[in-house]
């Protein structure tokens, strides 16, 4: 486990229970609950707002994580919030949204300040959700800009929560390699 790192006042909290390899690095405000992981070469920085990955969420390789201060252009900048059992892709960027519960972010997807991504939704590879955008659950949503495509069938909502599952059992597997 990596050495979280604080930033002024703010220092991560990280659940005894989750997985964070050594290569990631985890800065200031922010939150990662239990069995929840994040894989290598992330980056995670809660310094001028706050980050928040809930239970059983995994991060993979080289996502980054970011957020926007509170500003006249911005009242309140923009936290990062990521729900429960969310699978966000290899090389995902989250900056400043809302991912909701049971959710599943494609790799090299980029999800902007603001946006919000209700509740299993499944965001295609490479996907851009624009500023402020509000993806509607229970959907594929694909492109840049990121538009609706169809609604999940009832087997790619047993994968979304099979992900989820499956990376808890690997997280616990490399903890306790260490």
């Amino acid at each position: 486990m990596p050495k979280p790192r604080q930033f002024e006042a703010a220092y991560p909290n990280i659940a005894a229970d989750a997985y964070v390899d050594d290569s990631a690095v985890v800065i200031g405000d922010v939150s990662i609950a239990s069995q929840a992981s994040v894989w290598p070469l992330c980056a995670i920085r809660g310094d001028v707002n706050r980050i928040r990955i809930g239970a059983r969420s995994n991060i993979q390789d080289g996502s980054v994580l970011h957020v926007s201060h509170d500003s006249f252009y911005q009242p309140g900048g923009s936290p990062l919030i990521i729900g429960e059992g969310v699978t966000v892709g290899h090389k995902v960027l989250l900056h400043g949204c809302e991912v909701a519960d049971n959710c599943f972010i494609g790799m090299g997807a980029i999800i902007l300040d603001g946006a919000v991504i209700e509740p299993q939704t499944m965001l295609g590879a490479g996907a851009l959700v624009p500023q402020g955008k509000r993806l509607d659950g229970g959907y594929l949503w694909l492109g840049q800009p990121a538009r609706r495509v169809r609604p999940l069938s009832d087997q790619e909502l047993e994968i979304m929560a099979y992900n989820a599952g499956h990376y808890v059992k690997l997280a616990k597997r490399h903890r306790n390699q260490a």
